[in-house]
């Protein structure tokens, strides 16, 4: 019998890193080859990485939450017949790690690599994510609950430091290993821990171990702090981890917020003539097997104006001090998803019809949300659209996707009184909002491209006039 490192592999081009987001598997669990192992998230992509050999999990060396380097080891399997308890110790040592691939990096504030476009902060950002059903409560009076409700002291690490033997016993004790103050080498949490924790009914060691502080990620010991609640407001509380597509989007959205220097344009554009011109094709696009909605001809109206406007199409590379004008026209769409915010890209939107983006976008907006997008669905925007439909309230002030300097954002159509031809008369309006980069984009160059954008959609026929 042996045992067998699995690191984690690259799983895209250019990606140096994963967050770990949920495990399926735990120690001395019997796998099969392919059987799904891990959920890995990589640039608001997350994949399921499966098991690959068979044999039996001995440690998982990653917790949730944790973002670890491709080539690292983050769990081990006794293959070739390997059988007993996952504690049991081989007669032959494994062979130590290769320097390039330590295991189990100690808890530091991780580095995230940031290479490709963050969300808009402007949609719905779901509050439950994969690999946080570990955290589900139990019904009132488990031990679980008890813990949580005894817990009175200031304890508390999101990502405690634990075996899996460990894990498992506050598992079947019901304790919440994030309140149990570690006594281990740099404050890891043992058996003795979770077992003390629990005689206690949940209630803190009396003094917690200084290794627990000292071994907190530098982010996490000088945190903006909530006011300390009262032990029995403590005890209506829920914590959840602030891990995956979430804690992605946070640092990618705090990015460009320190980053970009912020400006928004708002306007109206009278979208009664979009309307008829959609309600004309529909049929023709019903035929076609294609749900035509008002998006596409916005995109369209889009790239008809960056043309006009190429700095809005362009990106500071902040490396070289250069600007960088993209020759090719990639828009984004945001798109809400049970895993948060997410923004596909129509790539070559200039080369597509009207028709075939509105087909692209049914595509990416489905494999958004069944979760089996692929990374290079979500790679290479040069300006992005967000869009709430009709949930899109009056206007709102859409975040820069990164590195990008320019998004448009759609809002609600509401009927409202408009002068046409000198007359007063109910028409259906839609209120417009931009951001720009006020470091690369000037207030008249913004205002005029909003104002190119509204042209197209009020007189949409000039789409088809100047289509490539």
């Amino acid at each position: 019998m042996s045992l067998f490192e699995f690191k984690l592999p690259d799983i895209g081009e250019g990606v140096m890193e994963g967050e770990i987001v949920s495990w399926l598997v735990s120690p001395g669990q019997e796998v099969r080859e392919d059987d799904p192992m891990v959920e890995v998230m990589t640039d608001k992509a997350t994949v399921t990485i499966g098991a690959p050999k068979t044999g039996r999990i001995e440690e998982v060396r990653a917790g949730v939450g944790d973002v670890v380097p491709v080539g690292s080891v983050i769990v081990t399997l006794a293959v070739n017949g390997a059988s007993g308890p996952a504690t049991v110790k081989h007669a032959a040592p494994p062979p130590p790690p290769p320097v390039a691939a330590p295991p189990a990096p100690a808890k530091t504030a991780p580095t995230v690599k940031v290479d490709g476009p963050a969300a808009t902060a402007v949609g719905d950002i779901k509050e439950t994510l994969p690999g946080t059903g570990f955290l589900t409560r139990t019904e009132p009076g488990t031990p679980a609950v008890a813990a949580i409700a005894a817990d009175a002291a200031d304890h508390f690490d999101p990502k405690p430091l634990a075996t899996p033997a460990t894990r498992k016993l506050a598992r079947d004790l019901g304790v919440d290993l994030r309140h149990v103050p570690g006594t281990g080498p740099r404050g890891r949490v043992t058996k003795e821990d979770v077992g003390a924790y629990s005689d206690r009914g949940g209630a803190p060691a009396p003094a917690p171990a200084p290794a627990a502080a000292a071994r907190a990620p530098a982010a996490a010991r000088a945190p903006i702090a909530i006011e300390a609640p009262s032990p029995e407001q403590r005890a209506l509380e829920d914590r959840k981890p602030f891990v995956g597509v979430r804690r992605k989007i946070a640092e990618r959205m705090q990015l460009v917020k320190n980053t970009a220097a912020h400006f928004t344009f708002v306007e109206e554009c009278d979208v009664g003539a979009l309307k008829a011109l959609r309600a004309r094709l529909t049929p023709a696009a019903e035929k076609a097997g294609v749900k035509l909605t008002f998006l596409p001809f916005i995109v369209k109206a889009v790239v008809a104006a960056l043309k006009r406007a190429p700095v809005l199409n362009s990106a500071l590379d902040e490396s070289t001090n250069e600007l960088v004008y993209r020759r090719y026209y990639n828009v984004g769409i945001a798109a809400s998803t049970d895993m948060g915010l997410m923004v596909p890209v129509v790539k070559d939107a200039d080369r597509k019809s009207i028709l075939e983006i509105a087909a692209e976008i049914a595509r990416l907006g489905q494999a958004a949300k069944d979760g089996t997008i692929a990374t290079e669905d979500l790679r290479g925007s040069t300006f992005t659209i967000t869009s709430l439909g009709k949930d899109g309230g009056l206007f709102a002030t859409p975040i820069l996707n990164h590195p990008e300097v320019g998004i448009l954002g759609v809002h609600q159509i509401k009927q409202k009184p408009v002068v046409r031809n000198g007359e007063i008369v109910v028409g259906d309006v839609m209120l417009l909002s931009l951001s720009f980069d006020h470091r690369i984009v000037d207030g008249h160059v913004g205002a005029a491209f909003a104002y190119d954008i509204i042209g197209y959609v009020e007189d949409p026929d000039r789409l088809f006039l100047e289509m490539a």
